[in-house]
């Protein structure tokens, strides 16, 4: 997988939508999203996924909804639904796609615990999974993969337990943004490459899968399926 990302000016340019209204206001967003893009391969590597799928598509744990930003920037036009259960990231995904003149986007308050939305399209699961123990993992795959149609497109973005260096300093640097409290959930679960092949291969989806982890150090990896 190319390890490119976002050049600078891209970067900054989706970074402007997350500008407090005021001068004295918190940037936080903004800065995090213009490092964000310009250090994660992760967009470039979800967009070429995605490229001539024009089905809906449900972004799983969407967070400040930078997916529906790059999609657009990119000129991808299917219509666009992040759901996530933060409120404030929500207000400002909401706030920020507005700025920027996004159209067919909207964003939506869910808690994945109580079940999936109602959705037909293709679906987006990045950096969603580790954080679920094995079991609640196979029950949301099995739940994203019945809403994809003939030609609809699963992509998953996860670190893979697998023994490497790169898994164990995953691990480590996971471990420690939840006990400083930069993530709130600690991951539960690095699932394995050959059994999330076998569940996706098991319900009659292509799949392919590559690293994205880049100039990172961290174990990341893309999986694409598609419902034949």
């Amino acid at each position: 997988m190319n390890p490119r990302v976002l050049d600078t000016a891209q970067a900054r340019a989706i970074a402007r939508a997350f500008l407090p209204q005021t001068r004295l206001g918190n940037r936080r967003n903004y800065f995090y999203t213009r490092g964000k893009l310009a250090s994660d391969p992760l967009y470039p590597g979800v967009l070429d996924a995605l490229r001539g799928d024009l089905h809906p598509l449900l972004d799983l744990g969407c967070g400040l909804g930078l997916l529906a930003h790059t999609l657009r920037g990119d000129n991808q036009q299917q219509p666009y639904h992040g759901v996530d259960i933060d409120p404030g990231k929500l207000e400002s995904a909401t706030r920020a796609s507005r700025r920027a003149g996004l159209h067919g986007v909207a964003f939506t308050a869910h808690d994945l615990a109580a079940g999936l939305p109602e959705h037909r399209g293709s679906v987006a699961l990045l950096d969603v999974l580790h954080y679920l123990p094995a079991q609640a993992q196979r029950q949301l795959l099995a739940g994203v993969m019945a809403m994809l149609p003939a030609g609809g497109r699963l992509v998953i973005r996860t670190p893979l337990a697998d023994r490497s260096a790169r898994d164990r300093t995953t691990r480590l640097t996971d471990l420690l943004a939840h006990l400083v409290g930069w993530m709130g959930p600690q991951p539960r679960h690095y699932p394995r490459a050959a059994e999330l092949r076998e569940q996706l291969h098991g319900a009659g989806l292509s799949t392919g899968l590559a690293p994205l982890y880049g100039n990172t150090p961290f174990n990341n990896w893309l999986i694409v399926a598609q419902r034949r």
